[in-house]
Protein backbone atom coordinates (compact mmCIF):
# COMPACT_ATOMS: atom_id res chain seq x y z
CA UNK A 1 0.00 0.00 0.00
CA UNK A 2 0.66 3.67 -0.46
CA UNK A 3 0.26 6.70 1.94
CA UNK A 4 -0.53 9.90 1.05
CA UNK A 5 -2.43 12.99 2.60
CA UNK A 6 -6.20 14.47 1.23
CA UNK A 7 -5.93 17.61 -0.32
CA UNK A 8 -9.41 17.80 -1.40
CA UNK A 9 -12.21 15.61 -1.59
CA UNK A 10 -15.81 15.62 -3.52
CA UNK A 11 -18.30 13.15 -1.60
CA UNK A 12 -16.62 9.60 -1.98
CA UNK A 13 -14.17 10.67 -4.28
CA UNK A 14 -10.88 11.93 -2.87
CA UNK A 15 -7.09 13.26 -4.29
CA UNK A 16 -4.07 12.26 -2.25
CA UNK A 17 -0.76 13.64 -2.33
CA UNK A 18 1.76 10.62 -1.88
CA UNK A 19 4.99 12.94 -1.95
CA UNK A 20 5.43 12.60 -6.05
CA UNK A 21 1.84 12.19 -7.20
CA UNK A 22 -1.70 12.90 -7.29
CA UNK A 23 -3.98 9.91 -7.34
CA UNK A 24 -7.54 10.18 -7.58
CA UNK A 25 -9.00 7.62 -4.93
CA UNK A 26 -12.69 6.29 -3.92
CA UNK A 27 -13.60 4.34 -0.99
CA UNK A 28 -14.83 0.55 -0.28
CA UNK A 29 -18.03 0.56 0.73
CA UNK A 30 -20.36 4.16 1.99
CA UNK A 31 -17.48 5.66 4.30
CA UNK A 32 -16.70 8.96 3.14
CA UNK A 33 -16.55 10.59 6.59
CA UNK A 34 -12.61 11.86 5.41
CA UNK A 35 -11.68 14.95 5.32
CA UNK A 36 -8.74 17.17 3.85
CA UNK A 37 -5.67 17.02 5.69
CA UNK A 38 -6.49 12.81 6.59
CA UNK A 39 -3.65 10.22 6.43
CA UNK A 40 -4.37 7.75 4.43
CA UNK A 41 -2.93 4.03 3.50
CA UNK A 42 -4.31 3.26 -0.47
CA UNK A 43 -3.58 0.73 -3.03
CA UNK A 44 -3.36 1.77 -6.67
CA UNK A 45 -5.81 0.48 -9.34
CA UNK A 46 -4.86 2.04 -12.41
CA UNK A 47 -1.94 4.43 -12.96
CA UNK A 48 -3.47 7.18 -11.70
CA UNK A 49 -6.23 5.87 -9.72
CA UNK A 50 -6.57 4.05 -6.50
CA UNK A 51 -8.96 2.54 -3.44
CA UNK A 52 -8.18 3.80 -0.15
CA UNK A 53 -7.83 1.06 2.38
CA UNK A 54 -6.78 2.88 5.62
CA UNK A 55 -7.41 6.28 7.90
CA UNK A 56 -4.25 6.93 10.08
CA UNK A 57 -5.89 8.40 13.47
CA UNK A 58 -5.94 12.29 13.75
CA UNK A 59 -4.24 14.10 15.53
CA UNK A 60 -6.95 16.24 15.89
CA UNK A 61 -10.49 17.50 13.77
CA UNK A 62 -11.81 20.91 13.02
CA UNK A 63 -15.83 20.60 12.22
CA UNK A 64 -18.97 22.20 12.94
CA UNK A 65 -22.68 20.72 13.72
CA UNK A 66 -26.36 21.12 14.07
CA UNK A 67 -29.13 19.13 14.99
CA UNK A 68 -28.86 17.12 11.84
CA UNK A 69 -25.31 16.88 10.43
CA UNK A 70 -22.26 17.14 11.09
CA UNK A 71 -19.66 19.17 8.25
CA UNK A 72 -16.07 18.03 8.89
CA UNK A 73 -13.67 21.03 7.39
CA UNK A 74 -9.74 19.84 8.42
CA UNK A 75 -7.55 17.45 9.93
CA UNK A 76 -4.55 16.81 11.49
CA UNK A 77 -4.05 20.90 11.86
CA UNK A 78 -1.09 23.02 13.60
CA UNK A 79 -3.37 25.70 13.67
CA UNK A 80 -6.36 27.19 12.73
CA UNK A 81 -6.25 30.67 10.94
CA UNK A 82 -9.39 32.80 11.63
CA UNK A 83 -9.98 35.65 9.22
CA UNK A 84 -12.29 38.58 10.36
CA UNK A 85 -13.01 42.15 8.86
CA UNK A 86 -14.78 45.29 10.05
CA UNK A 87 -16.47 45.26 6.55
CA UNK A 88 -18.51 44.26 5.27
CA UNK A 89 -19.65 43.57 9.26
CA UNK A 90 -17.48 41.97 12.04
CA UNK A 91 -19.75 39.13 13.24
CA UNK A 92 -18.32 38.66 16.32
CA UNK A 93 -20.77 35.33 17.48
CA UNK A 94 -18.67 33.25 14.24
CA UNK A 95 -15.70 33.95 15.41
CA UNK A 96 -16.60 33.24 18.96
CA UNK A 97 -18.16 29.85 17.67
CA UNK A 98 -15.13 29.35 16.03
CA UNK A 99 -12.58 29.65 18.61
CA UNK A 100 -14.75 27.65 20.76
CA UNK A 101 -14.34 24.91 18.27
CA UNK A 102 -11.02 25.15 18.30
CA UNK A 103 -10.55 25.13 21.74
CA UNK A 104 -12.68 21.83 22.09
CA UNK A 105 -10.58 20.28 19.46
CA UNK A 106 -7.15 21.44 20.74
CA UNK A 107 -6.34 23.54 18.15
CA UNK A 108 -3.85 26.96 18.21
CA UNK A 109 -5.47 30.19 16.89
CA UNK A 110 -4.27 33.00 14.62
CA UNK A 111 -6.77 35.51 14.72
CA UNK A 112 -5.95 37.46 11.53
CA UNK A 113 -7.55 40.92 11.10
CA UNK A 114 -7.56 41.42 7.25
CA UNK A 115 -8.53 45.45 5.42
CA UNK A 116 -5.72 47.00 7.42
CA UNK A 117 -5.92 49.87 4.92
CA UNK A 118 -10.17 50.39 5.88
CA UNK A 119 -11.15 53.31 8.46
CA UNK A 120 -12.94 51.14 10.37
CA UNK A 121 -10.54 48.55 11.06
CA UNK A 122 -9.18 50.33 13.76
CA UNK A 123 -11.41 50.57 16.04
CA UNK A 124 -11.79 46.82 15.34
CA UNK A 125 -8.34 46.39 16.00
CA UNK A 126 -9.36 47.74 19.96
CA UNK A 127 -11.61 45.62 20.27
CA UNK A 128 -10.23 42.42 19.57
CA UNK A 129 -7.45 42.98 21.97
CA UNK A 130 -9.40 41.71 25.00
CA UNK A 131 -9.05 38.50 22.32
CA UNK A 132 -5.38 38.71 22.82
CA UNK A 133 -5.32 38.67 26.54
CA UNK A 134 -7.42 35.36 26.56
CA UNK A 135 -4.18 34.21 24.62
CA UNK A 136 -5.70 34.56 21.01
CA UNK A 137 -2.71 35.97 19.13
CA UNK A 138 -3.36 38.05 16.14
CA UNK A 139 -2.52 40.12 13.59
CA UNK A 140 -3.40 43.01 11.23
CA UNK A 141 -2.74 42.42 7.81
CA UNK A 142 -4.03 44.07 3.90
CA UNK A 143 -4.62 40.87 1.83
CA UNK A 144 -3.04 43.00 -0.88
CA UNK A 145 0.05 44.18 1.02
CA UNK A 146 2.84 43.20 2.44
CA UNK A 147 1.98 39.51 4.48
CA UNK A 148 5.82 38.65 5.28
CA UNK A 149 4.49 38.38 9.12
CA UNK A 150 1.79 35.89 8.02
CA UNK A 151 3.56 33.67 6.13
CA UNK A 152 6.51 33.53 8.95
CA UNK A 153 3.35 32.33 11.12
CA UNK A 154 2.32 30.10 8.46
CA UNK A 155 5.48 28.41 7.46
CA UNK A 156 6.26 25.16 8.63
CA UNK A 157 3.12 24.60 9.74
CA UNK A 158 -0.20 22.56 8.50
CA UNK A 159 -2.89 25.65 8.58
CA UNK A 160 -6.56 26.17 7.44
CA UNK A 161 -8.35 29.43 6.67
CA UNK A 162 -11.33 29.91 7.96
CA UNK A 163 -14.11 32.87 8.36
CA UNK A 164 -17.44 34.49 7.32
CA UNK A 165 -17.66 35.24 3.43
CA UNK A 166 -16.41 38.70 2.78
CA UNK A 167 -13.60 39.20 4.98
CA UNK A 168 -11.19 38.39 2.08
CA UNK A 169 -9.92 34.93 3.02
CA UNK A 170 -9.94 34.63 -0.88
CA UNK A 171 -7.64 37.16 -1.60
CA UNK A 172 -5.32 36.03 1.06
CA UNK A 173 -5.36 32.30 -0.47
CA UNK A 174 -4.49 34.20 -4.04
CA UNK A 175 -1.64 36.34 -2.42
CA UNK A 176 -0.17 33.79 -0.15
CA UNK A 177 -0.71 31.15 -2.82
CA UNK A 178 -0.52 32.84 -6.52
CA UNK A 179 -1.33 29.65 -8.20
CA UNK A 180 -4.48 28.91 -6.17
CA UNK A 181 -6.49 29.57 -9.08
CA UNK A 182 -4.92 27.35 -10.74
CA UNK A 183 -4.56 24.44 -8.71
CA UNK A 184 -8.36 25.06 -7.91
CA UNK A 185 -9.20 24.51 -11.47
CA UNK A 186 -7.43 21.42 -11.38
CA UNK A 187 -8.81 20.02 -8.39
CA UNK A 188 -12.15 20.44 -10.05
CA UNK A 189 -11.19 18.69 -13.55
CA UNK A 190 -9.88 15.95 -11.55
CA UNK A 191 -12.61 15.35 -9.80
CA UNK A 192 -15.32 16.37 -12.20
CA UNK A 193 -17.27 17.87 -9.80
CA UNK A 194 -17.41 21.67 -11.33
CA UNK A 195 -18.50 24.33 -8.91
CA UNK A 196 -19.77 22.14 -6.32
CA UNK A 197 -15.58 21.87 -5.00
CA UNK A 198 -16.30 25.19 -3.76
CA UNK A 199 -18.19 23.85 -0.81
CA UNK A 200 -14.88 21.81 0.17
CA UNK A 201 -11.18 22.94 1.71
CA UNK A 202 -8.75 22.36 -0.31
CA UNK A 203 -5.03 22.01 0.59
CA UNK A 204 -2.50 23.88 -0.98
CA UNK A 205 1.57 23.66 -0.27
CA UNK A 206 3.33 27.21 0.58
CA UNK A 207 5.48 27.94 -2.07
CA UNK A 208 7.82 30.33 0.44
CA UNK A 209 11.35 29.24 2.12
CA UNK A 210 9.37 27.97 5.29
CA UNK A 211 7.58 25.10 3.54
CA UNK A 212 4.01 24.34 5.07
CA UNK A 213 0.20 23.49 3.72
CA UNK A 214 -2.80 25.98 3.91
CA UNK A 215 -6.26 24.23 3.86
CA UNK A 216 -9.16 26.55 2.55
CA UNK A 217 -12.48 26.19 3.58
CA UNK A 218 -15.45 27.50 2.56
CA UNK A 219 -16.36 31.09 3.61
CA UNK A 220 -19.53 29.83 6.20
CA UNK A 221 -22.34 31.86 8.06
CA UNK A 222 -22.72 29.85 10.23
CA UNK A 223 -20.77 27.53 12.95
CA UNK A 224 -22.96 24.83 14.75
CA UNK A 225 -21.55 23.40 17.76
CA UNK A 226 -24.52 20.90 18.81
CA UNK A 227 -21.65 17.89 19.18
CA UNK A 228 -20.48 19.75 22.30
CA UNK A 229 -21.61 18.94 26.06
CA UNK A 230 -21.91 21.54 28.96
CA UNK A 231 -18.85 20.33 30.52
CA UNK A 232 -16.69 21.08 27.13
CA UNK A 233 -19.01 24.03 26.24
CA UNK A 234 -17.56 25.76 29.88
CA UNK A 235 -13.98 24.58 29.29
CA UNK A 236 -13.82 25.93 26.07
CA UNK A 237 -14.20 29.61 27.05
CA UNK A 238 -10.85 30.68 28.75
CA UNK A 239 -12.88 33.13 31.27
CA UNK A 240 -15.07 29.82 32.48
CA UNK A 241 -12.44 27.60 32.26
CA UNK A 242 -10.18 29.91 35.03
CA UNK A 243 -13.48 30.46 36.80
CA UNK A 244 -13.88 27.04 37.71
CA UNK A 245 -14.90 26.04 41.32
CA UNK A 246 -15.23 29.65 41.86
CA UNK A 247 -19.00 30.19 42.01
CA UNK A 248 -20.71 29.44 45.16
CA UNK A 249 -22.97 26.43 43.94
CA UNK A 250 -20.67 23.29 42.14
CA UNK A 251 -23.13 22.73 39.15
CA UNK A 252 -23.20 26.50 38.39
CA UNK A 253 -24.34 27.13 34.52
CA UNK A 254 -23.03 30.65 34.68
CA UNK A 255 -27.16 31.57 33.73
CA UNK A 256 -28.48 33.38 36.42
CA UNK A 257 -27.39 32.01 39.69
CA UNK A 258 -26.38 33.79 42.84
CA UNK A 259 -22.47 34.22 43.64
CA UNK A 260 -22.12 32.84 40.30
CA UNK A 261 -17.84 34.05 39.47
CA UNK A 262 -18.53 34.42 35.67
CA UNK A 263 -21.43 36.91 36.00
CA UNK A 264 -19.35 38.56 37.94
CA UNK A 265 -16.64 38.67 36.18
CA UNK A 266 -18.43 40.18 33.54
CA UNK A 267 -19.78 43.04 35.52
CA UNK A 268 -16.27 43.91 36.84
CA UNK A 269 -15.52 44.07 32.76
CA UNK A 270 -13.00 41.19 32.79
CA UNK A 271 -15.40 39.07 30.45
CA UNK A 272 -16.66 40.64 27.09
CA UNK A 273 -20.69 40.45 27.36
CA UNK A 274 -21.01 39.14 24.12
CA UNK A 275 -19.33 35.83 24.52
CA UNK A 276 -21.40 35.57 27.91
CA UNK A 277 -24.39 35.75 25.60
CA UNK A 278 -23.04 33.79 22.69
CA UNK A 279 -21.88 30.97 25.77
CA UNK A 280 -25.33 31.33 27.69
CA UNK A 281 -27.25 30.90 23.81
CA UNK A 282 -25.03 27.43 23.18
CA UNK A 283 -26.04 26.76 26.43
CA UNK A 284 -30.08 26.92 26.03
CA UNK A 285 -29.47 25.02 22.79
CA UNK A 286 -27.65 22.07 24.62
CA UNK A 287 -30.49 22.22 27.00
CA UNK A 288 -33.42 22.27 24.28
Amino acid sequence: MISGRVVAAHGRRFLIDDGENIVECVTRGRKSDIVCGDRVDFNLTHVDNGVIENVAPRRNLLYRSDEFRSKLIAANLDQAVVVVAAVPYFREELLIRCLVACESADIPVLIVLNKADLPETQALHRHLETYARLGYPQITVSARGDLTELQTLLGGKTSVLVGASGVGKSTLLNHLIPDAGAATGEISLALDAGKHTTTQARLYHLPTAGGGDLIDSPGMQEFGLQHLTAAALMDAFPEIRDRAGQCRFYNCRHLKEPGCAVLAAVQAGDMLPNRLRVYQSLIGQLSG
